[in-house]
Order: C-alpha cells, then sequence, then structure tokens
C-alpha cells in the first residue's frame, strides 16, 4: 500500500504549532518546574551615614528557572542596575561570590546621592532577551550625611566701636534636613533668626545659613565670635570662628608735644614729638609738615603691641630754633587704616632777643637764681645801712659832738637817809636833740628801782645851734643792782635815757 500523500493542510499545521508550543513551551515549563520558587528582600528601609558602605539582602531559592539574578535602583523605565552576574558598578561587590541562592551586596563610599529604593530581581531567559520574573518589596535606602564644617563670614568692611554688623554661618551637605544653630560671643549666647535651610547641590542633602549682628566694641580686640552646629549625625556639635579683630577698626589718639615748651631760646634745639596710641590695626603711617610742606623724618619707632591688644607709637623730629622759624607750625598727619588722616599742630615761638639774659645763663633755668641773689644782696645793703647808722649815732652819743645834759647827784654819807643837794657837786650831760621838732608833752617815768632817767625835752634856744640843756636833779637813786641800758630810742623819739654812773 502506498502512503497516502500529505495534503497542504495536514504538511502546514504541524509547523505553527511547533513553532507556538516552542514559544510558549520554555515560560510554561519553567512556571511548571518553579511552582516553589522564592526571592526573599528583607530590608524595608535601611539608613547609612555618608562615606559607609550600604548592605542590600537578597535570597532565592534553587528551583528558579534559567536567568540572572540583578539589583536595581528604582522601577520603570528610570531605573539604574546597580548589580548584575556579568557586570556591576565599581563601588558594588557581592557579600558572597559563587552562591546561588545568596544575592547580599555591599555598596561602599556611600553618598547622599545613592539615597533612593533598591529591588531585587530575578529573570527569566526568552527569545527576546531576559524577562522579569519575580522582584522583592524593594528596600528604601536614606544616606544621613553629616553637615560641612560651619564656616562663619564678616562683613566686607571694618568698623569702629558701638557700631553694629553682620555676620554669617554656613553648612551644607547634610541629611536629613533637621539642624540646629548656636551664636556664642566668649563662650555667652547671643540671639539669632532660625537658620534657613535649602536644598543641596547634591540630590539628597540640604544647606544651612544663619545671620547674627553684633554691636563692635573696643575690647573686642581679643572677642571671638563662634556659629555651633548640631544634627544627628553628629556625636558633638561642630564649631565655626571668626576673631572680631577682623571686623574691628580703632582710629588712633594723636597729640604732639614741644620740649621744652614754647617759647624757646633762639638756636635752640627743640623736639616736636607725635605721640600715636591706642589703634588696631597696626598699619598705620606717620609723616610730619612744617608750614604744609613735608619733611623728612626718619626717627618713627615701631608700633608696639599693649596689654589691650592696640597698638602705639612715637615719631620724634629735631628742629633748630632759628630766627626765620619762629611761629612756624609743625603738623603730625597720620593715616591709618586707609582712612582719612588725622592731624596735630604745634607752633614753634622763639623768645625775643631783647628779652635773654646772657648767653652763659639761659633766661629760663637761671631766672629764679638771679632773683634770689638780687634778693639777698639787698638784705644785705640794708642791713648794712642799718648798722653804719647805729655806729654813727653811738659815736654821736659818746664824741664831742654828742648832746650833753647837766646831771648833779648829792653826795652820800653812810649815814644819810636822806638825799641833799649840793650846789657844788654836779654831773652835767649835754642832749642834742633834732632842731624844729615837736614839742610834745609826755609824762616823765621814774622808776625807785631804775637809775635812769627820762627827760623831756622843750623848745631849743634861739641863740643855741644845736644844743638843749636839761638839769636832773636826782632825788633819789634805788640800790637794786643795775640794769642793762635800754636801747637807743628812735630816731624820731623826743625821749632820751640817761645813764648816771655810781661813785
Amino acid at each position: 500500500m502506498e502512503p497516502l500523500p500529505r495534503g497542504p493542510g495536514r504538511a502546514g499545521w504541524p509547523l505553527p504549532c511547533l513553532a507556538l508550543l516552542a514559544l510558549l513551551g520554555c515560560p510554561g515549563a519553567d512556571a511548571q518546574t518553579a511552582p516553589g520558587f522564592q526571592l526573599r528582600q528583607p530590608q524595608d528601609k535601611v539608613s547609612v551615614t555618608a562615606g559607609g558602605t550600604l548592605t542590600l539582602t537578597c535570597t532565592t531559592s534553587r528551583d528558579g528557572p534559567a536567568g540572572p539574578v540583578k539589583w536595581l535602583k528604582g522601577w520603570g523605565s528610570g531605573n539604574v542596575t546597580v548589580y548584575e552576574q556579568t557586570g556591576s558598578l565599581p563601588r558594588v561587590t557581592r557579600a558572597v561570590n559563587g552562591s546561588n541562592t545568596d544575592w547580599t551586596i555591599h555598596i561602599r563610599d556611600i553618598q547622599p546621592e545613592d539615597s533612593g529604593t533598591y529591588y531585587c530581581a530575578k529573570f527569566s531567559k526568552s527569545l527576546h532577551g531576559d524577562e522579569m520574573f519575580q522582584r522583592g518589596g524593594g528596600t528604601e535606602v536614606s544616606v544621613q550625611a553629616k553637615p560641612s564644617t560651619p564656616v562663619v563670614s564678616g562683613p566686607g568692611r571694618r568698623a569702629g566701636p558701638r557700631q553694629s554688623l553682620p555676620f554669617t554661618c554656613t553648612s551644607g551637605g547634610f541629611f536629613p534636613e533637621d539642624i540646629s544653630v548656636k551664636w556664642l560671643k566668649d563662650k555667652a549666647p547671643i540671639a539669632a533668626q532660625p537658620p534657613q535651610i535649602t536644598p543641596g547641590r547634591m540630590k539628597s542633602s540640604f544647606d544651612m545659613s544663619s545671620t547674627v549682628t553684633v554691636t563692635l566694641q573696643e575690647s573686642d580686640i581679643r572677642s571671638q565670635l563662634v556659629c555651633e552646629v548640631q544634627h544627628p549625625t553628629l556625636k558633638y556639635p561642630l564649631d565655626g570662628t571668626y576673631p572680631l579683630r577682623r571686623a574691628l577698626r580703632v582710629s588712633p589718639r594723636v597729640q604732639v608735644v614741644l620740649d621744652p615748651s614754647s617759647p624757646v631760646n633762639l638756636n635752640q634745639t627743640v623736639n616736636f614729638t607725635c605721640h600715636v596710641k591706642g589703634f588696631y590695626p597696626r598699619d598705620v603711617t606717620v609723616t610730619w609738615l612744617e608750614n604744609g610742606t613735608e619733611l623728612k623724618v626718619e626717627n618713627v619707632s615701631r608700633a608696639v603691641e599693649t596689654p589691650q591688644g592696640l597698638f602705639e607709637l612715637r615719631s620724634l623730629v629735631e628742629v633748630q630754633a632759628t630766627e626765620e622759624k619762629n611761629g612756624s607750625t609743625f603738623t603730625c598727619r597720620v593715616v591709618h587704616d586707609a582712612q582719612d588722616p588725622v592731624t596735630r599742630t604745634a607752633t614753634l615761638r622763639i623768645v625775643p632777643p631783647a628779652q635773654e639774659g646772657p648767653e652763659d645763663l639761659p633766661q629760663q633755668g637761671y631766672l629764679p637764681v638771679v632773683y634770689s641773689v638780687v634778693g639777698v644782696i639787698c638784705t644785705m645793703l640794708a642791713l648794712l645801712v642799718a648798722a653804719i647808722l647805729y655806729l654813727i649815732r653811738a659815736k654821736q652819743s659818746n664824741g664831742k659832738s654828742s648832746p650833753s645834759a647837766r646831771l648833779h647827784e648829792p653826795e652820800k654819807s653812810s649815814e644819810a637817809t636822806t638825799q641833799e643837794s649840793d650846789p657844788n657837786n654836779l654831773t652835767y650831760a649835754d642832749l642834742n636833740f633834732e632842731r624844729e621838732r615837736k614839742t610834745i608833752r609826755r609824762m616823765v617815768e621814774l622808776s625807785q628801782q631804775s637809775e635812769y632817767a627820762s627827760i623831756q625835752t622843750s623848745p631849743a634856744p634861739a641863740n643855741d645851734d644845736n644844743l638843749t640843756y636839761a638839769d636832773l636833779d636826782m632825788v633819789h637813786l634805788s640800790k637794786a643792782p643795775k640794769r642793762p641800758a635800754p636801747r637807743p630810742e628812735e630816731p624820731s623819739s623826743e625821749y632820751a635815757s640817761v645813764q648816771i654812773p655810781r661813785k
């Protein structure tokens, strides 16, 4: 028997069927051979610190379909393959190399941009390539990034004491955004506005900016302004420091001193000293001007720091006090920290030659000595004249030209108890009084205890030039011891004392 020929329908039917079975047979067969396949991705959320290593865990059973296992970041058209068996990112490695069930990977040097959701997926082979067979639930990864070290910046210009300036503290690249800022001046807290948080330059990170206003003081030369940042990723706060001297300017106090003080003698050398005190910063320029013309001065000291942190210096210029410089003005001009100049002026006054003393005796140094010498000489002359007058009067009282007075004292006997007058026994004394002296009536004083008597004069006789005579009748002379003769009366006195020598 001949075999039946195959018709067109019979001959063409098996081929499409075989092709369809070939397309559907693989998955169907794998599905039948992998009903118990399991893929486990246990991590829901993972937090890691930037710079550290991220570990993503995934395991599968052995009875899966033929095909690779991959790690994907994200899902859909924008996903990125992080790991596959044929190759992966340079920072990604498997925890167990060669294993068919453990697909755990490590991602080292994790960065904020690595944040996202990661999926472990099992693929199966097909005529069209690898097709998704099963995937895990995904692991949400957040990268905690530490904030950068705070940076404190000040204004672009310096300011003087009692002026207020803003200061800014910045830090960035941190995650999460929870961050706090504290400002301190010399360890004392100062008020500031809440920090401003903005998205960072890197994905999944943030930046921070905080501003504070500070009123400067002269004592802030050594003060520190501190910005203190606290973040969940930090065990201790991060500090940013700003020395306030960077923003502070203290203008100098300028004084010009003339030594010796004006006026000065002609041709004398004098020093003009410019004292520049209490300034900051150090940079300062000192120039001298004589009547507006700049002088060349080399004697300028270096700035010296004071215990308060400020600076001071002095500049000296020597000048010969010539006649043409009389009335000249000398100006010290100080330019500090590129500010407007500060000037102070002194004038040179020279003593005119007519008022000067001898060349070897400068007036100012020896004038008190001259006055003292003149006073001593005048005093000695007065004493000398008084002594000469006294000697002349004493000589007149003892010489021929001395006044005379006639005195008589009766002789006394040893038994006599009373005094008797004896015209033959007289003592005379001539008293010479100035002519035309007014007659003043005074009482005659006679002391019984004294051997002296006062004589009251009467107008001089017209025929006698310089003599006035008086008779003294000594009634009684006391036997008491003698006393020293009284001092001579003043020339204007109208009284005279006469001593009677005892017989």
